[in-house]
C-alpha cells in the first residue's frame, strides 16, 4: 500500500464525516485529527483491515454527568462495538492527577455498561511497534468475526493453541493442550509438533531422553491469525 493511496482514503474517509457531522464533533474532525490517532489509521488499522467501513473518529458518548466524551474511534460493525483509544504516556500517566485518573477509569466503566468494549493502545507501540499492534488487533477482532465456510478444523485448532500460549503467559507443555481440548496425550503432541514444523513454535525444554516437554512462540511470529 502507497502512502499516497491511504492518505487518499484517509481524506475521504474524514470529509465524510464531517459532511455528516455537526457541532463540536463535526469541529473536532474539520481541526484535524490528533498525530496520535492518524498515525494509529495508517500503521494499524489500514493495514490490517484495509478499509474505514464502520469505523467513526471522535464519536461521541453522553457520560453519566451529562457531558460529551469524545472517543478516538467508535468501531460498529454489528452487534458488537468498539471504542479504540490510543493513549499517549504523558497526559494519560504522567500528567494525570487523582481526580482524572478517577474520571477516566469511571468512563471506562461507563461506557462498558452502555455495551462498548474499550481497547486502549499505547502511543508508543503504535509509533515504534505497529506490527504487536496489529498482532492484537488482529487476534482481538477474530473472536467476533465469523470464519468463512467450510473451516479447516486443523487450523482453527492450531490458532486456538497460539491463544492458549498468550493465555498462560508461559511456555506451554502437551498436557496444557491435553487438558484444554479435552483430547488424549499424544494428539496434543501431534498439534503442537505440526505447529512447530510450521515455525510458529520452538521447543525449549527436553527430557533426558530427548523428548519435548515445553515450547514457546518462535520469535518473529506475529501474523499467524488471519
Amino acid at each position: 500500500m502507497s502512502s499516497l493511496h491511504f492518505h487518499e482514503k484517509h481524506q475521504a474517509f474524514i470529509d465524510s464525516h464531517i459532511s455528516r457531522r455537526s457541532g463540536e464533533r463535526k469541529g473536532r474532525l474539520e481541526r484535524g485529527h490528533q498525530h496520535a490517532e492518524s498515525l494509529f489509521l495508517e500503521q494499524v488499522w489500514f493495514p490490517l483491515i484495509g478499509h474505514f467501513e464502520h469505523l467513526h473518529p471522535k464519536y461521541e458518548v453522553i457520560d453519566w454527568r451529562g457531558r460529551s466524551y469524545f472517543g478516538d474511534f467508535a468501531y460498529l460493525p454489528g452487534e458488537v462495538k468498539f471504542i479504540w483509544e490510543i493513549k499517549g504516556f504523558g497526559p494519560h500517566v504522567q500528567d494525570m492527577d487523582r481526580k482524572r485518573y478517577c474520571e477516566e477509569l469511571n468512563r471506562e466503566i461507563f461506557l462498558q455498561a452502555l455495551g462498548f468494549r474499550v481497547v486502549s493502545f499505547a502511543y508508543d507501540d503504535v509509533a515504534h511497534r505497529p506490527e504487536l499492534c496489529i498482532t492484537l488487533l488482529r487476534m482481538l477482532l477474530s473472536r467476533y468475526q465469523s470464519a468463512p465456510s467450510p473451516t479447516n478444523r486443523a487450523i482453527l485448532a492450531e490458532k486456538e493453541v497460539i491463544r492458549l500460549l498468550h493465555q498462560l503467559a508461559r511456555p506451554i507443555r502437551p498436557v496444557d493442550v491435553k487438558e484444554h481440548f479435552a483430547i488424549n496425550h499424544r494428539t496434543a503432541v501431534r498439534l503442537l509438533q505440526s505447529l512447530r514444523t510450521k515455525g510458529w513454535l520452538t521447543p525449549i525444554s527436553r527430557t533426558a531422553g530427548g523428548r519435548v516437554v515445553q515450547y514457546e512462540l518462535a520469535r518473529g511470529v506475529l501474523d499467524f491469525i488471519d
